[in-house]
């Protein structure tokens, strides 16, 4: 997000495009029934591998929004705010229209049999706002970003860490004496976001409406992207001495990992309610890895096995919108299946067609994904040689 940054410290990019990469594996096995357990989320309490995903690319979007408003030295004035609100809006938008292809698609196919011409089936299908799920992972970017960047600009720095502890604080007892690491409808923040949002604006996890990118968890998700941004701070302090930022990213993420897992005995750690140890342990373990990728690239100068993650890196946001628009199109484009009369989207045709048969169910599903990643980096690498940075 800033190439002058990315410069000094490439680790940060390759970083970016390592969870870009990941997030796009997680998201599109070859068949949901068949999926390896690192790459599935922890069903309620629990951390897996691809639940560390998205929160790492907050703790990296906190880091990058530090560096983004120091050019303008954090100050208040129209330019910085305009700036951050046009794009924070700009991103939830993505989002809802992400959740509306997606809803669009699924209406459409469900109405298939009923007594409507196609153009009716079709109005009814993107008119169907009575469903639209409000948030997502999008929404929870833009969100996070717009009121973390309103802290950097309206509270002194050197008080952030405690306001994080005041939040995370906050957050734990309102989980403490609401049921909030119980996972059913009376959950505090199921029953808040129901009564804001409405029941059929939320994400349905099972037979629960509890919306794992709620309005409520996203008070913790904020915490999330001010670690990242008082990192930033940390990082941008040691400059012109990379060991040094080394050494303050693998004691931070020390700090944060032990006290994470240590508080985990008492708040269990939940990415699907954000939980404060969450947002601990995993920030921790971001710094952690941001440093070991400091030590690696950026001081003994190992970068040839970095460039396929590079190319994710330099345009995030618009390879992962890319990804999920090609997924939803995969997804939603029916054909029809050889010697059978059925239809189905034509990534289920890919993977039941050609890969299933040959590689069986789970090893199937997983080529699936890893060819998409592989599909996604060669648009992005494209971008990436002729030097073309879209910023979202």
């Amino acid at each position: 997000m800033n190439q002058e940054l990315n410069k000094r410290l490439l680790s940060l990019d390759i970083l970016r495009g390592i969870t870009i990469a990941g997030m796009i594996l997680v998201n599109n096995p070859g068949s949901w029934s068949y999926v390896y357990a690192p790459l599935e989320h922890a069903e309620w309490i629990g951390l897996t591998p691809t639940d560390l995903v998205f929160p790492f690319f907050m703790f990296i979007m906190g880091i990058s929004t530090y560096i983004s408003l120091q050019k303008y030295g954090f100050e208040v004035n129209r330019k910085s705010l305009v700036k951050l609100t046009k794009r924070s809006l700009v991103i939830f938008l993505i989002g809802l229209f992400i959740n509306w292809l997606s809803l669009s698609f699924r209406t459409y196919h469900s109405l298939a049999g009923q007594d409507l011409s196609q153009i009716g089936q079709l109005v009814q299908s993107v008119t169907n706002f009575d469903h639209l799920r409000t948030l997502g992972v999008m929404q929870r970017l833009a969100l996070s970003y717009f009121f973390a960047s309103l802290v950097a600009l309206f509270v002194n720095h050197r008080h952030i860490p405690l306001l994080i502890f005041g939040l995370l604080l906050g957050y734990f007892i309102l989980l403490f004496f609401g049921n909030g690491f119980e996972f059913s409808e009376q959950n505090i923040i199921a029953i808040i976001d129901k009564n804001i949002l409405g029941t059929n604006h939320l994400y349905m996890d099972g037979t629960i409406r509890l919306d794992p990118e709620g309005l409520v968890s996203t008070i913790p998700a904020i915490c999330h992207v001010l670690v990242g941004f008082y990192c930033g701070k940390l990082l941008i302090a040691r400059k012109n001495d990379k060991k040094e930022q080394m050494q303050i990213m693998f004691i931070a993420g020390a700090i944060l990992t032990f006290v994470g897992f240590l508080l985990s005995y008492g708040c269990p750690i939940s990415k699907k309610i954000w939980s404060p140890t969450f947002v601990l342990v995993t920030c921790g373990l971001a710094s952690t890895l941001l440093g070991l990728l400091i030590w690696i690239v950026d001081l003994k100068g190992y970068r040839k096995w970095s460039v396929f993650f590079e190319s994710f890196g330099v345009n995030p946001l618009f390879t992962y919108v890319a990804a999920g628009i090609i997924s939803i199109l995969l997804n939603g484009i029916y054909v029809a299946l050889p010697d059978a009369e059925k239809m189905t989207g034509v990534k289920n045709f890919l993977y039941t067609v050609f890969l299933q048969p040959f590689m069986g169910n789970y090893l199937g599903s997983l080529a699936f994904a890893i060819l998409f990643v592989g599909s996604n980096w060669a648009i992005g690498n494209i971008l990436y040689k002729k030097q073309i940075y879209i910023k979202i």
